[in-house]
């Protein structure tokens, strides 16, 4: 298999979970509305989805014009993929139907510690830094990943922010997350 092919496999592969994983995020935003909460930061969101599809184009346009090959042996490649959208999924699992893409908030919710959030208070965005960085690295794709990752610690650090905001103004975030020590500022 070529290297473009494996590239376009790659990427074809990531883009067909993320449309899942939008899938999930839009069944947990109905259940959210439909419970009385609401959506913060609309425009901040699609900020973050246009940084996303110019990563995915710049990672293809990159890889393509260099004629890029996976420079791990594929088999890691594939293990990287699985273990990091198996870490993906347990984070999305351990927040049930309150996990999405956007800041959905529901006044009042209880929110609990568990899965990866027992440790870390956004797990999710620790994979994806990780495959921000690492998924075009594989393919010496250099130039998305450290300008990409750039644009992404900007984007995170203030989504963090938000988030943080969000859910200490409308649940009991505060409390629950006390011993964890973060400070997005």
């Amino acid at each position: 298999m070529s290297g473009n092919s494996t590239l376009i496999i790659f990427i074809a592969v990531l883009l067909s979970e993320r449309a899942f994983e939008l899938l999930i995020a839009r069944r947990n935003e109905l259940w959210i509305l439909q419970k009385g909460g609401r959506e913060i930061a609309a425009g901040f969101s699609k900020l973050i989805v246009v940084f996303h599809v110019g990563w995915f184009a710049g990672f293809l346009l990159e890889g393509i014009a260099g004629g890029r090959q996976v420079l791990t042996p594929l088999p890691f490649a594939v293990l990287a993929l699985l273990v990091l959208q198996a870490a993906r999924y347990w984070c999305i699992r351990s927040l049930g139907p309150y996990w999405n893409t956007k800041v959905m908030i529901l006044p009042g919710a209880s929110l609990h510690r568990r899965g990866p959030y027992k440790w870390f208070r956004h797990p999710n965005y620790l994979v994806v830094i990780i495959e921000i960085a690492l998924y075009p690295a594989l393919f010496g794709c250099f130039w998305t990943a450290v300008v990409g990752s750039a644009i992404n610690a900007f984007l995170l650090k203030k989504r963090m922010a938000q988030e943080e905001a969000a859910l200490k103004e409308h649940t009991n975030y505060q409390e629950i997350f006390a011993k964890i020590a973060y400070r997005p500022n």
